[in-house]
């Protein structure tokens, strides 16, 4: 009994030496961490362009592979250009002849605007003429009235005098009206000029169809948008596209981080502060990054499916913020940082210089 004693008391100065070292340990972790912030709720994240044609057609070359580096301008793959460059000499012919309608409908109007004024003197002397000689059968006329009256003219002769006098009247009228239809230079003018208008409208469409098929045919050679890697390609020589059906991806060279903090470990974050990130793929390599912004919603507000809190009972779940972290300086370029990489982000809250990140921005 004495000796179970014995070493129940020699026993206890080393529980209590154990003890006061996990609450020494304990104190110095909660020390250490207190100005700082830590998810493990934290991935990669780039700029992923999809890849499409703009217009329809079958792969007649591709010129990048999966997982290639491309730069803004380099070709990824080139459609059939056959129908669209018969296209473009279709719009080609039909603005030619647009033209030449143009050129018609301009020689038109010079010929009226000098025409015109020519025709109107010569239908006014026409009509000075014409009124002249009837006046002067009119007066023969009534001359042999009188001379017949006193039967010194057959009546033959009064009714020839009588004919050439009603046929002279009815001349002078015939040019009486062509001066009329003459005189109708500015209606002439206003409708040349509406021609030539419609000729050019006519010149302006063709020349925009004639654009648009040498766009289409540009279209056939497909260019990257901007720098990146190549991935998710689903093409291959023969292959028949239709337009805007996806066929690669692009991922930019810019990666950041997207990392889900707690909505209660949002409060003594500032924009600027410092981050340091441990990846997963690259563990023995230091990176480091800065607070950027904060996502207006919880990941869960963005979900397909978000709750609906106000049906059913409902537990309180603290949510996650997506906030995002840029890296400061940027991570080497021969480390291959894609976009769902796992990482570890360390925010120092104890800077205050930057704004909160739960105040509203501006």
């Amino acid at each position: 009994m004495n000796d179970r004693s014995d070493a129940r008391a020699s026993r206890k100065p080393l529980l209590l030496a154990i003890t006061a070292v996990a609450a020494l340990v304990a104190m110095i972790f909660w020390w250490l961490s207190r100005g700082y912030e830590s998810t493990d709720d934290a991935f990669i994240q780039a700029d992923i362009t999809m890849v499409a044609p703009r217009v329809g057609g079958t792969v007649i070359a591709v010129h990048v592979d999966d997982n290639q580096a491309v730069h803004a301008g380099d070709a990824l793959f080139e459609l059939d250009p056959a129908d669209y460059v018969t296209h473009v000499r279709q719009a080609e012919a039909n603005l030619a002849a647009a033209q030449a309608q143009v050129q018609s409908a301009q020689a038109d109007l010079t010929i009226t605007q000098t025409s015109a004024p020519a025709a109107v003197a010569q239908s006014q002397a026409a009509l000075a003429a014409a009124r002249a000689q009837a006046e002067r059968a009119q007066a023969d006329a009534k001359r042999y009235e009188s001379l017949y009256a006193k039967d010194e003219i057959s009546q033959q002769a009064l009714d020839q005098a009588r004919t050439t006098a009603r046929a002279l009247q009815a001349q002078a009228a015939q040019a009486a009206a062509q001066l009329t239809a003459s005189q109708t230079t500015t209606e002439q003018l206003g409708a040349k000029r509406a021609q030539l208008a419609a000729a050019q409208a006519a010149v302006a469409q063709a020349q925009a169809a004639l654009d648009q098929a040498r766009l289409q045919l540009s279209y056939t050679r497909v260019v990257a948008p901007s720098d990146g890697r190549v991935t998710r390609k689903n093409l291959q020589p023969g292959s028949q596209l239709q337009a805007g059906s996806p066929v690669l991806a692009l991922v930019g060279d810019t990666p950041w981080i997207v990392a889900n903090f707690k909505e209660t470990q949002l409060r003594h974050m500032r924009v600027g502060q410092a981050v340091t990130v441990k990846i997963d793929a690259y563990p023995d390599h230091p990176f480091h990054a800065r607070v950027d912004s904060v996502q207006a919603g919880t990941g869960s507000a963005f979900s397909l499916l978000p709750p609906e809190n106000a049906s059913g009972n409902f537990v309180k779940v603290v949510q996650r913020v997506p906030v995002k972290l840029v890296f400061d300086p940027a991570p080497p370029a021969e480390l291959h940082l894609a976009p769902g990489m796992s990482v570890v982000p360390r925010v120092d809250i104890r800077d205050e210089h930057g704004a909160q990140l739960t105040q509203k921005a501006g």
